[in-house]
């Protein structure tokens, strides 16, 4: 009687079905803290998370939104470095934008037995932002400068119409805002930024060396002509611009030219820069131009004039050959390539990303490189292309 009784109780289990609840994400009430505590709180959480935290509830999203939440951390003095891509779609004329997020992790085992919780580590994905109607894009007219990235020079539907329209897109809001316009009317131009403003050239057939360049001060939101003599050997059309060391270099079909801006005058430039710098695979990262070519990373050295190969980048898969786009993440290099889905039926591909670290050795002679992480960030069509990356301080 008592053995069986004790069998009875020890084989018994409590039931789960009543301690059980099911509440979805929108259902599940928030902690009951104000707002602004809740902004605060945000304010504090890198915003790699960010579109994780939307999808928690409505007033999440809400919050996550709200201007007041980008006010918090200049007021503390906390700022980051995000990441943006500018993708086409050619069902689309208009370009779509995405921020890199760092994606929730679902592949958590429960181990009952030794009551260890175990996580793969997360990875990274390219969530849209929620701006609407971005104006079309070309990569040589998009610059940023804190946290706000300006979109210069396009105008109408068709792609040779000049215009002088600016385009801004607030990285706190995400929403686009019209700027200053520009004092001449230009398709295509080079911008770039030097000291906090924005240098444009060409992209106008009309120009002479007094209005072939202007120049866009922030601080002060004007448009300023400046004199470049020697634009002529250039042309309207500028085929790739860089700045380093103070200075704007354009190249045209088959010359360069520097021009300095402090002292306000331009040089002419050897071909000795323009060797290796191929298409559109190349940026300035923490005043270093970079190139990617024939699956190789090289670094230009403004002060002996010669390309030097990137060192010690080990650990990356397979790169395409020579299209790849390179941005300064916060003095990083981020790299962005596609890849066609093996046995894609939809004829569909993905798109990656990698984080490499750069730091100069002997004596600045020599930069090595090393690779954080690398992963695939998004799956698109194959008719997506990657028009640009860059990277925004808020």
């Amino acid at each position: 009687m008592y053995s069986s009784a004790k069998k009875r109780k020890t084989t018994k289990k409590p039931s789960l079905k009543k301690k059980k609840t099911d509440l979805s994400p929108e259902s599940t009430p928030n902690p009951s803290l104000p707002d602004d505590l809740l902004l605060s709180c945000f304010a504090r959480v890198s915003r790699l998370y960010y579109p994780t935290l939307t999808l928690v509830s409505k007033s999440f999203r809400s919050l996550i939104a709200s201007p007041e939440l980008y006010q918090i951390p200049s007021s503390l003095g906390n700022t980051e470095t995000c990441l943006y891509v500018c993708l086409e779609f050619d069902a689309d004329i208009n370009p779509r934008w995405f921020t890199l997020c760092q994606k929730p992790n679902p592949n958590i085992t429960n181990d009952i037995s030794t009551r260890k919780k175990k996580a793969k580590p997360c990875g990274y994905v390219l969530a849209a932002i929620s701006a609407r109607h971005s104006p079309r894009a070309r990569c040589s007219g998009l610059v940023s400068i804190g946290s706000n990235i300006y979109n210069i020079g396009i105008g109408g539907p068709m792609d040779n119409e000049p215009s002088p329209s600016v385009s801004i897109l607030d990285c706190r809001s995400h929403t686009w805002l019209e700027g200053p316009s520009m004092l001449v009317e230009r398709n295509h131009p080079a911008a770039n930024v030097v000291d906090g403003k924005i240098y444009v050239a060409g992209g106008n057939k009309d120009c002479d060396n007094s209005n072939w360049m202007e120049v866009f001060d922030p601080k002060m939101q004007a448009w300023e002509l400046v004199s470049c003599p020697g634009a002529k050997i250039i042309g309207d059309y500028v085929y790739k611009s860089a700045a380093i060391d103070d200075k704007v270099y354009f190249f045209g079909s088959s010359k360069g030219l520097a021009y300095k801006t402090k002292e306000g005058r331009s040089v002419r430039v050897g071909w000795e820069m323009d060797d290796d710098w191929i298409s559109f695979s190349y940026n300035v990262i923490g005043n270093v131009l970079y190139c990617y070519y024939d699956r190789m990373f090289k670094w230009y050295d403004s002060k002996v004039r010669v390309w030097r190969n990137l060192m010690g980048v080990k650990g990356l898969p397979r790169l395409p050959k020579y299209i790849a786009r390179l941005a300064d993440y916060g003095g990083k290099m981020a790299v962005m390539w596609d890849r066609k889905v093996p046995s894609s039926e939809d004829k569909n591909k993905t798109i990656w990303c990698a984080v490499i670290a750069l730091e100069r050795h002997n004596n600045d002679e020599e930069i090595w490189g090393t690779v954080e992480w690398y992963d695939a960030v998004l799956a698109v069509p194959e008719s997506c292309r990657i028009q640009y990356a860059l990277s925004a301080t808020v």
